[in-house]
């Protein structure tokens, strides 16, 4: 069996559970797979991607309501949001790895581990949920991390651009705050699966890091110049202050980045 393609199969799949649990499969039996970085493959015309369950019901995101975690129904809904978005992780994951063709295959092999613990964080997240007496599903959902992945579809220098360095690098910005609150909220289990998250995340975004300065070098291109006009043609959300510098910079960015990422480029 080849790895590409089992991670495309494991993106089709729509149950959350079985999603999670088939990518974590895949990243413990990873030894029994074969890997051909230069086939192109192809999803099937029949079957959307990603493959996702009928609910949560995805809306634009202006109806997504602000959630507050200092009621029983606004730390339901702001843990919901979270799940979602490790949820979209593990599709991006996934898609990474069997979308482009050509890369080393440390790359394939980095963002097989990345879907693991992105499923990880999932599961813990659901868990939670339904410990609350709530699941996945239950509230809307919007859908901006994926429809970034479709923009940077034809491109893996843009996806790794636009999509671990600066989608999910806002992740590192958005824990340390959302930690609090759900500490003032007495919700210590969601503080400890945060912990874990944001430990995670850092390994994941400096993954996207590596790989975008791999690629701006074989192309001959300022990794630092290159990305403001990225952000730009892509129309990528510019990252809201406070940084956390910290995370970040242990996540790979250079003092130049994090300059112009303070000052808004």
């Amino acid at each position: 069996m080849e790895l590409r393609s089992e991670a495309l199969a494991v993106l089709l799949v729509a149950d959350p559970a079985t999603k999670a649990h088939q990518a974590r499969s895949l990243f413990k039996q990873r030894q029994a797979y074969t890997l051909e970085p230069q086939a192109p493959l192809r999803a099937p015309a029949e079957t959307p991607l990603p493959g996702r369950p009928v609910r949560p019901r995805l809306v634009a995101a202006l109806q997504v309501p602000s959630r507050s975690p200092f009621t029983p129904e606004g730390r339901v809904a702001l843990l919901h949001a979270i799940a979602h978005i490790e949820f979209n992780a593990i599709n991006l994951a996934l898609d990474a790895l069997w979308r482009f063709p050509g890369m080393p295959p440390r790359f394939y092999e980095d963002w097989l581990q990345v879907a693991a613990e992105e499923a990880e964080h999932f599961m813990l997240l659901r868990e939670h949920l339904q410990s609350l007496g709530a699941d996945y599903g239950d509230h809307d959902a919007h859908d901006g991390l994926w429809a970034m992945a479709e923009r940077t579809r034809d491109d893996v220098l843009a996806r790794m651009a636009l999509v671990p360095r600066t989608l999910e690098a806002r992740g590192l910005d958005a824990t340390p705050p959302l930690q609090a609150k759900f500490a003032k909220a007495g919700d210590a289990r969601a503080v400890a699966i945060l912990d874990v998250i944001l430990q995670e995340e850092i390994g994941h975004v400096e993954i996207g890091n590596r790989w975008y300065r791999h690629l701006c070098l074989e192309r001959g291109l300022d990794p630092v110049a290159l990305y403001p006009e990225l952000v730009q043609r892509y129309q990528a959300p510019k990252p809201r202050p406070p940084l956390n510098e910290a995370a970040r910079q242990a996540a790979g960015f250079t003092e130049a980045e994090l300059a112009y990422l303070r000052d808004g480029f």
